[in-house]
């Protein structure tokens, strides 16, 4: 199910695509004159893949929630909207 924005805009639309761990790990670059020590580099992939693994299952487990709280306020709005009738049953 896509979310969507009020605006119409598809959730996301307008932000840079999401970095995935796996390209975070498997990333290569240029080799130049005065190296990197390729070590180094290869810890540093590892330590921003397993921050991206955690923040994406962050936003998967945050994405579950707002769904509930959604389905909870609507259903208490309908809820609260058949008990609050008008005394003279006219429209709202």
């Amino acid at each position: 199910m896509t979310e969507v924005y009020r605006s119409g805009q598809l959730y996301g639309t307008g932000l840079p695509a999401r970095l995935t761990p796996y390209e975070a790990r498997t990333r290569a670059f240029d080799r130049r004159r005065r190296g990197v020590d390729h070590d180094q580099v290869h810890a540093f992939q590892s330590e921003v893949a397993d921050e991206l693994t955690d923040l994406h299952r962050q936003i998967r487990r945050l994405t579950v929630e707002n769904e509930r709280l959604k389905r909870a306020l609507r259903d208490w709005q309908v809820m609260h909207a058949r008990e609050c009738r008008p005394p003279n049953q006219g429209h709202w």
